[in-house]
C-alpha cells in the first residue's frame, strides 16, 4: 500500500516514466501506462489480500479425528528472469507475487534495463520492505546461467524468447514457469462494426511500443466484408502518423534493419502477395540509431490464405518479428475453416483477438483454438496485459500467468496436503498381517 502511495504522487509516476524512456524506446503515454499497472496491482494486493492468496481448504477423513487439510506452500528460493520490453510492469507483477506466495527471491532482468528495477527495490526499501528479501543481479545471461545450476533454486519464471525458454527447460530439468514469444493473431468476424474503432484498435496492437510486446498482434485475418470497408487504408493512415520524434514508433532492440526488411522481401515474392504500407527504413535511414538495432516504418504485408497454409511458407510467415510488422490476409465464410487450420498450427498460444459479435462465430473460433489470453467481442484486442484478469498462454504445462490471483498461486506456490490424524482408536488390537 504504501508503494502504491508513492506511485500516486505525480512526481514519483513521472520519475519512473522517464526512466522506462531512458531504456526502452517507448512514447511517454506508454511507459506510463506501465508505471499505472503497477500501481493499481499494488492496490489490488493491499490490506489482508496478500494473506488470501494464501487461502487453502479441509476435507473431513474417513474416520473419526481425521482431517485433510490443503495449502498453498511457497517453494523457497525462487528466480525470476524478465525481458527488456517491460522493466516496471513485467518484473514487479512477477517478483511481488513470489514475495507474497513467500518466496525469496533472485532476480535477473535484462541488462540495459534492470536499473528500473534497481530503482524500484529501493522504493520498496524506502517504504519499509527487508532489504534481505530480494537479491537483484546485474550479468549477463551465461552468468545467470551458471548461478540457476544451484541447487538451492526450486522454481525458475522465466519471459523472454522461445529460443532460451527451451534451453532453461532443458538446463533446469523442468523446474521453470514460461511466459515466451507469441504469434498473435486477430480473426475479424462477418459483423462489420465500428470501423474507426477497429481500425485505431489494429493499430495500437500491431505498432504501439514499436511492436515490441509479447501480445502484439502479428496476423490479421479479415474477413471478405471487412475487406470491402476502408478499414486497411484507415490502419495505413494511423500508422503513418507514428513518429521517431515521440517515439511512437522507434529502435528494434532485437532486430536489425537490415534484417526486417529482408523478411519482409521474402514474404512479399510469395504468389499473390503485396507490402500494403511501409517496407521502408525509419525517415529513408535519416536517422542515429545504430546499425545494432532495426529502425523500419510500421508495415503491413499481404500473403493469400492459401499460401500462408503451404507447408514452404507456413514458418515464414508465422515467423514473429518483435518489431512493427505485421502479415495481413482475407477469408470468406467458407475459409473459415483454414483460418482455424493456421490457428491450430501456430506454435505459441498467448494472445488472440476474435472481433465479432456474432456468438455462433465466437464458439466457432473459441471451440478451435486455445490461446491462454482470448479477448472476444467488437472491441476485441491482442494486447492490453493490464492489472485485473490473468494474462499468459495456454497449452503448455509449463505455462505462467502474471497479474491475477490465480496466476500468482499458480507460479508462485505448490500444493500440500496436510493431513491431521490424533484420535487413537479405542480397545485396538493387533490385526492380521496384510
Amino acid at each position: 500500500a504504501k508503494a502504491a502511495a508513492e506511485l500516486r504522487r505525480p512526481e514519483v509516476a513521472e520519475f519512473f516514466t522517464r526512466l522506462i524512456q531512458r531504456v526502452v524506446p517507448k512514447s511517454h503515454k506508454q511507459a506510463f501506462g506501465e508505471v499505472n499497472i503497477v500501481r493499481m496491482f499494488l492496490e489490488n494486493f493491499s490490506g489482508d489480500q496478500v494473506r488470501n492468496l494464501a487461502a487453502g481448504f479441509s476435507v473431513p477423513g474417513d474416520h473419526l479425528g481425521q482431517t485433510s487439510q490443503g495449502f498453498r506452500w511457497p517453494y523457497g528460493p525462487v528466480a525470476l528472469i524478465t525481458p527488456f520490453n517491460f522493466p516496471l510492469e513485467i518484473v514487479v507483477l512477477q517478483l511481488m507475487g513470489a514475495l507474497y506466495m513467500g518466496n525469496k527471491v533472485v532476480t535477473k532482468n535484462s541488462s540495459p534495463t534492470s536499473l528500473v528495477t534497481e530503482q524500484f527495490l529501493r522504493l520498496l526499501h524506502h517504504c519499509g520492505a527487508p532489504m534481505s528479501d530480494v537479491d537483484l543481479i546485474h550479468s549477463d545471461g551465461p552468468v545467470m546461467g551458471e548461478l540457476l545450476k544451484e541447487p538451492a533454486l526450486r522454481l525458475t519464471q522465466f519471459t523472454g524468447s522461445s529460443r532460451t525458454a527451451e534451453h532453461l527447460a532443458k538446463q533446469l530439468h523442468g523446474k521453470i514457469k514460461i511466459e515466451d514469444a507469441g504469434f498473435d493473431w486477430k480473426v475479424l468476424g462477418p459483423d462489420v462494426t465500428d470501423v474507426d474503432y477497429v481500425a485505431w484498435q489494429c493499430d495500437q496492437d500491431a505498432y504501439a511500443c514499436t511492436g515490441q510486446k509479447c501480445s502484439a498482434q502479428s496476423i490479421l485475418f479479415v474477413h471478405e466484408n471487412w475487406a470491402a470497408t476502408s478499414l486497411l487504408e484507415k490502419i495505413k493512415t494511423l500508422a503513418s502518423r507514428r513518429q521517431l520524434a515521440d517515439l511512437t514508433v522507434g529502435p528494434v532492440l532485437t532486430q536489425t534493419t537490415e534484417g526486417m526488411l529482408s523478411h519482409c522481401a521474402q514474404l512479399a515474392q510469395l504468389p499473390g502477395a503485396r507490402v500494403l504500407f511501409g517496407g521502408t527504413e525509419l525517415l529513408g535511414g535519416d536517422h542515429s540509431i545504430p546499425k545494432c538495432y532495426g529502425a523500419i516504418n510500421p508495415t503491413a504485408v499481404f500473403v493469400p490464405l492459401a499460401e500462408i497454409l503451404k507447408p514452404e511458407n507456413f514458418a515464414l510467415c508465422t515467423t514473429e518479428i518483435f518489431g512493427p510488422f505485421q502479415v495481413v490476409t482475407e477469408y470468406s465464410d467458407s475459409e473459415l475453416p483454414l483460418v482455424l487450420e493456421a490457428l491450430e498450427r501456430m506454435d505459441h498460444h498467448l494472445t488472440a483477438a476474435i472481433v465479432s459479435n456474432d456468438a455462433d462465430f465466437q464458439l466457432k473460433v473459441l471451440g478451435n483454438t486455445v490461446n491462454g489470453t482470448t479477448y472476444v467481442g467488437a472491441r476485441a484486442r491482442t494486447t492490453g496485459a493490464p492489472q485485473n484478469h490473468w494474462f499468459g498462454p495456454a497449452g503448455d504445462p509449463r505455462g505462467a500467468g502474471i497479474g491475477t490471483r490465480e496466476a500468482i498461486q499458480m507460479v508462485w506456490s505448490c500444493h500440500r496436503e496436510v493431513i491431521i490424524d490424533a484420535a487413537m482408536p479405542k480397545n485396538f488390537t493387533t490385526p492380521q498381517a496384510s
